[in-house]
């Protein structure tokens, strides 16, 4: 069959029922009628329990807990449970999901992303039998909530040469110390992995630290300007004893954290995505229904070309991270092909973000038209999970061959 007979037409149920009205292409019928029908039902939760209250919590800078009931009702992440039975869901329905997430609100993606792909995604692949079955049940219920700490207060970029928290071995268990900063989900999470080195063999370890254990403090980040509802936070590890059956026992060097971050990459550009396509479907809305001079503005020129550039960069974008989930599931995808959708897709969303705040003028920095939101909360997407030069570095050193420009 020829790769033009296997594409759908633009003239789905979804499409006409106008529920993306960015997905232009209409990618979303890839996916198979199970997985639609799972993301209809995620949409209208994130629709008419989410949309309504995020502006709020965005205002206060506060989480949403009651939210997280609602989360583990929609069945996400049954999956993850060893004795579910269930296979795990394709890339391409991941990828959706962390779209309608960033299409809500992109808080409300980063949480989700932190727990799923960063928390349980660690766990899953490095953690041994046992402490699957201790561990994920609970959180794929969201009974229990996962945060991912490696980043530290004196660096970012060069995090792989340079962490400097500890672990000590001693007796039957290890003792960490050393501080962490900007970790989602940290105040309140019940599981945090956290990355150190092993004092005596220099290899970098993952740990499981448990809420409340002594030596373990989190302090919530203050004053943000995007991402307010996520709940980051300081971390100090002060003579933090963590048994050895808390220490994943598949994570051995830095190589294991990278492979993490490999594939959570591309949940980034995903969200990026529904950024987009939520800035978009407001800009449009708006532009529909805002007079000026006597008529809608859409009918302007100009506001209709602010509207087709921001539409063929979520076009653009949401084509490469859906060839990009095709690889992933088809087990061929390279670093560097998540490397550029995090970057690319990344930039697109700035831009178009703030070509939807142009087009409500005024009314684009007031938070009760959303775009002032979306605005503010792309600023940090742009620079999490890897900055943008550092995926242009890892792209330029695959394109030439291995010719690495990072400084060591």
């Amino acid at each position: 069959m020829s790769v033009a007979a296997m594409m759908p037409t633009p003239s789905g149920p979804y499409l006409e029922a106008g529920l993306l009205p960015a997905d232009f292409y209409a990618y979303e019928e890839l996916l198979s009628d199970r997985e639609r029908e799972k993301i209809e039902s995620v949409r209208t939760f994130l629709r008419t329990q989410a949309a309504p209250i995020v502006d709020d919590y965005w205002a206060r800078a506060e989480f949403p807990f009651q939210l997280v009931e609602g989360f583990g009702k929609l069945g996400l992440l049954d999956w993850a449970a060893p004795d579910s039975g269930q296979a795990h869901p394709s890339n391409l329905f991941a990828g959706f999901l962390a779209l309608e997430f960033g299409h809500a609100d992109a808080s409300l993606a980063t949480f989700f992303g932190v727990h799923t792909g960063l928390t349980m995604g660690t766990i899953l692949t490095f953690g041994s039998d046992e402490q699957k079955q201790r561990w994920l049940p609970a959180m794929s219920r969201f009974e229990k909530i996962g945060a991912w700490a490696l980043t530290e207060p004196h660096g970012g970029s060069d995090v792989a040469g340079g962490l400097r928290t500890t672990a000590r071995r001693d007796g039957d268990g290890w003792v960490l110390d050393g501080a962490k900063r900007w970790i989602g989900n940290a105040t309140f999470a019940d599981l945090v992995v956290v990355w150190a080195r092993d004092v005596e063999t220099g290899h970098v370890l993952g740990f499981v630290v448990e809420k409340d254990t002594p030596g373990f403090t989190a302090t919530k980040i203050e004053h943000k300007m995007a991402l307010r509802i996520v709940q980051n936070a300081d971390i100090v590890l002060e003579g933090c004893r963590v048994p050895e059956a808390n220490r994943l026992q598949n994570a051995n060097s830095f190589k294991d954290t990278a492979e993490i971050l490999r594939r959570t990459r591309s949940g980034v550009a995903w969200q990026a995505v529904g950024v987009m396509f939520g800035a978009y479907e407001i800009a449009l809305q708006y532009a529909k229904e805002r007079e000026q001079f006597g008529r809608p503005i859409g009918g302007f020129q100009l506001v209709q070309d602010l509207l087709v550039k921001m539409l063929g960069n979520a076009t653009a974008s949401c084509g490469m991270v859906t060839r990009l989930a095709q690889l992933q599931d088809a087990g061929v995808y390279r670093d560097e092909q998540s490397a550029l959708a995090k970057a690319y897709c990344t930039v697109r969303m700035r831009e178009s973000v703030g070509w939807a705040r142009e087009l409500l003028a005024g009314n684009g920095i007031v938070l009760d038209y959303k775009v002032g939101r979306f605005v503010a909360d792309a600023e940090a997407l742009y620079s999490y999970e890897g900055t943008r030069e550092i995926q242009t570095l890892i792209v330029g050193r695959a394109v030439t061959g291995g010719l690495s420009a990072f400084v060591r």
